[in-house]
């Protein structure tokens, strides 16, 4: 926060930034800006009832200036969500809420760009939209590949290193 621009609030898995961004999205239509709102959650997050309340308080205001992005790569800090608490099927949960949703390659850039496009296109449209990012968890790391315990672990020195020239494509 404050130390990336446009990153005016950090949370955690607990739910809070979506009820904020949705409160930040409000305060911007009842003021007339025009500026947009991003949030990013992650799919373990979606187990928190706060993010389904702000879900219905984002389309109950037509927040269509509001976007949420979620990281859906199963896993979460106790192991894979269908097991924690399955929220499956997503996209169908979105729509019943009210939002606009699309489903992409979390990986890929023309995904994501398109994912901003299809956005903006719903300018009007009154509602909320919900860009669900299927990811792999570590993806490119061969020993966080997919895997629940390193869902906030910091590496190690030689795992750090390791973890740059698998991503670099260099071998050891």
């Amino acid at each position: 926060m404050n130390l990336t621009p446009g990153v005016d609030m950090s949370t955690g898995s607990l739910g809070q930034g979506l009820s904020t961004a949705a409160g930040m999205a409000l305060g911007a239509k009842r003021l007339n800006k025009e500026f947009k709102v991003f949030a990013l959650v992650g799919d373990g997050e979606l187990a928190e009832g706060q993010i389904w309340e702000a879900l219905m308080f984002s389309a109950h205001h037509k927040l269509d200036n509001l976007c949420i992005y979620v990281d859906v790569n199963g896993l979460q800090i106790e192991g894979p969500t269908e097991e924690v608490m399955n929220t499956k099927p997503l996209d169908r949960k979105f729509e019943a809420f009210g939002e606009n949703v699309m489903i992409i390659n979390g990986h890929d850039f023309n995904d994501l760009e398109k994912s901003v496009n299809f956005f903006h296109s719903n300018a009007g449209s009154q509602k909320p939209t919900v860009i669900l990012m299927n990811t792999i968890k570590g993806k490119g790391i061969s020993f966080m590949e997919g895997n629940a315990a390193w869902h906030g672990k910091a590496p190690n020195a030689d795992q750090y290193a390791q973890a740059v020239n698998e991503l670099k494509g260099v071998q050891a």
